[in-house]
């Protein structure tokens, strides 16, 4: 089992460098994808499963191992494959992603996430330990914190598989779909930061505040049950 858990990470550590070492990050960018789409859109059209199933395996990779590029890859499924089936399949990959992440946490990197991020995830990990689901939607919804950092500290935790998995599914829907919405118009994005507006972000924020009422309100009844 050691020597398993040994070969998993110098996997997952030569395809981190051969991306840097390689620059891969150069494609990532709004300039490339603008350049590139039509490439792209016809290579889709006469190869679809093999560009859907390459997309999702590089979506996958990348939020697994926390490397840059998760917001492009978001505004090229929607350049690509549309907004629905583009938001269908990045929100799928970057699930599949971030349970690969949490599972690593939990079994592989546990000692070395708690010595690098571990009085950073102390907060939010006692959240996920008592509100579970609840915590994490509004984790997903509010972008609060790094989507990698969510993953490490729920693999740190005692929260189900199947809770973690549901709740960053669900949860990045709605940010999933503006920036697969986005890369429907992509000749009309200049700057990254115009995806994103305040008015956006401020729903996402309302959103998170919905998913932890129940949270809230089981804590407020135990209060109230528990006081004399």
């Amino acid at each position: 089992m050691k020597s398993k858990k040994i070969i998993l990470c110098l996997i997952g550590l030569a395809i981190v460098a051969l991306f840097f070492y390689l620059d891969l990050g150069r494609y990532l960018t709004l300039e490339s994808l603008k350049a590139n789409r039509q490439l792209l859109q016809t290579f889709h059209a006469d190869h679809t499963v093999l560009m859907v199933t390459a997309f999702m395996a590089l979506y996958i990779i990348q939020t697994g191992l926390a490397l840059p590029g998760a917001t492009i890859l978001s505004l090229s499924a929607g350049a690509i494959f549309g907004p629905v089936m583009g938001t269908i399949y990045a929100v799928s990959a970057a699930s599949i992603g971030a349970t690969l992440a949490f599972l690593f946490t939990r079994y592989l990197l546990r000692d070395a996430v708690l010595r690098r991020f571990g009085s950073k995830l102390e907060g939010m990990n006692k959240e996920l330990e008592e509100r579970g689901i609840n915590y994490l939607l509004f984790l997903r919804l509010v972008p609060l914190f790094p989507f990698f950092l969510i993953n490490l500290a729920a693999g740190l935790t005692r929260l189900p598989l199947r809770t973690f998995m549901l709740g960053t599914f669900f949860g990045i829907i709605p940010g999933g779909f503006v920036y697969v919405n986005a890369g429907a118009s992509l000749a009309s994005i200049n700057n990254l930061s115009d995806i994103a507006s305040a008015r956006v972000l401020g729903s996402f924020a309302l959103l998170g505040l919905f998913a932890l009422i129940p949270a809230l309100y089981a804590q407020f009844k135990n209060r109230n049950t528990t006081t004399p």
